[in-house]
């Protein structure tokens, strides 16, 4: 019984898309619109950047925050001595 190696970029492959890892696999078919695939991943790429940074910027903000809020009750305290 042979085995046949199964490579990581077709499990990657598989899972983003089965259908399409199976009409490959199955059809030797290809996509035919390899320019708009490639936009479209430097879309998703540059739009995960985005949310990252997103995220980021908001929890510096909390961070900000909660250091106000510390030295505003600080310095309330500090005046009722």
């Amino acid at each position: 019984m042979s085995y046949r190696i199964i490579k990581a970029s077709e499990i990657g492959e598989y899972v983003y898309c089965r259908r399409a890892w199976w009409l490959r696999k199955t059809y030797d078919y290809r996509p035919q619109n390899i320019e708009e695939l490639t936009a479209g991943t430097t879309y998703h790429q540059q739009h995960g950047q985005q949310v990252y940074l997103a995220h980021l910027g908001r929890r510096i903000a909390l961070v900000f925050l909660f250091l106000a809020i510390t030295v505003l009750v600080f310095w309330v305290l500090s005046q009722m001595i």
